[in-house]
Parts: structure tokens; sequence; C-alpha cells
């Protein structure tokens, strides 16, 4: 698997519905190698043109869409864009991951999701937020405990931040995931819920260690909100990551 710095384009979402093709220009400008996209069903052949003459991995994608539209359209469009690893990003109720019978829930529901993009030679994952990790479930946080009732074939793309705020020693927990993990998100910021995300390196989170604990995954930038010029904070997170690569 290609494993480029990348980013993950719910960052620049405001931007992208403004323009697109000029945002992943952007992007590329930067020094980027991937892009994660958030919506397959957008225009998917353009997103991969575009892409093509950028020279920009398509590893991953988030997929709501799979809880609203029949899944095999949803998997073409992903098969269009690219993508082999098609994440579940949200979208389960939270209160799902507080018992052992919401969990069971949630590992039947992303289980048959996998079993549907596996038929199309692809993997399903889940990406987490705090509330999969607050809960303790026999002992557990409640997406470790979910993790036990997935299909070896489901993978975890783990948000780093949301992780730590949610109570996690988040290299304990992606040592625990071991090779369940594929994927991460790279954020940084104050470490609270409610406030906005600094560029990587210039908040509180210990990237060096979390990347150190899951070093085969895929690293993708994500700013959910941020006070400052986006494209800056997506340069300076660029740059800070690739020198901790050269260290």
């Amino acid at each position: 698997m290609v494993k480029p710095l990348g980013v993950q384009l719910y960052t620049v979402r405001d931007q992208v519905k403004a323009d697109r093709d000029e945002v992943l220009r952007r992007i590329a400008s930067i020094g980027y190698g991937a892009v994660e996209a958030y919506d397959p069903m957008d225009d998917p052949k353009g997103f991969r043109r575009t892409a093509d003459e950028l020279g920009l991995a398509v590893p991953s994608t988030h997929a709501y869409a799979l809880f609203s539209q029949e899944p095999d359209a949803v998997l073409d469009a992903v098969a269009t864009i690219g993508a082999e690893l098609v994440i579940i990003p949200g979208g389960i109720p939270e209160e799902d991951f507080t018992t052992r019978d919401g969990l069971a829930r949630t590992a039947d529901l992303l289980n048959g999701f996998a079993e549907h993009a596996g038929r199309y030679g692809m993997r399903l994952g889940y990406h987490n937020h705090w509330w999969e990790i607050e809960p303790r479930i026999d002992g557990v946080h409640a997406l470790e405990a979910l993790a036990g009732l997935l299909a070896p074939e489901v993978f975890l793309e783990i948000d780093t931040y949301w992780a730590a705020v949610g109570g996690a020693d988040v290299p304990a927990l992606l040592d625990r995931l071991g090779a369940r993990v594929l994927a991460l998100h790279v954020k940084d910021g104050p470490g609270v819920k409610d406030r906005p995300h600094t560029a990587v390196g210039q908040g509180v989170m210990p990237v060096p260690d979390f990347l150190a604990a899951a070093p085969d995954a895929l690293r993708i930038v994500e700013l959910d909100n941020c006070d400052t010029d986006l494209y800056q904070a997506l340069a300076d997170s660029h740059a800070y990551l690739t020198g901790l690569e050269r260290a």
C-alpha cells in the first residue's frame, strides 16, 4: 500500500465546495502525496482525474453514504476514485458505545459493511472520536471491546487526538490494537473537546510518541476546525511531520 503523508479533505470542506480542483492543487503544492476523501459520491471520475494529474494517491475514503445509499453504488464510486480502504467515520449512536448490546449491534453493522466491501476487494474500517474511548466495557475502552467483536478484516483508523481527549494512553492503545490499526488521523490542539485545532506540532499532543506506536499506519492530517489560515496550518503540519521523518 502506498503510504505518503495525506490530508483528510474534511479539513478543507468549505474550500472543496467552492473549487475542489484548486484545493487538490494547493495540497499537492505543499508537498502532500495523498488525500483521503470524505464523500466518494461527489464526482468520482473528476476527482480521480485531478488526483492523477497531480500525482496524489487516494488510499482511503470516508463513506457516510453507506448509511443512506445503495452499497453497490457507494463502492462503485470508491472503486472509481481508487481507494482500497473504506471508513465509517460516525453515524452510529453514541449510546451504543456504552453497553455490550450496543457494541454487538455496532459490530454486526460494521461486519456487514465489511462483507460487502470485501466483494470489491476493499477493506472496511471505523474511525473513532472521544465517545468510543471514554466509556469502559469490561474494564477496557469501548473501542477495544468493539475490536474484539469485529471480523478480522475490519480495521481501525485511530484519531489520535480524540483518543487522547477521550482519556486513552494513545501509544499503549495503539500497541494493544496492533495490526488492527491501518491508519492514523494526526491532529493537534489544546487537548479539549470544544476548542479549535492547531497545526500539527503546535499543540499539546505528543505526536512523535503516537507515530512511533504505529509505524506502518497511514498518516493523515485532519483539522476539524482551525482559527488560523487552513493552508498555512497544513503547510506547517507537513513541515513538522516531514521533519520528524528526517530526524
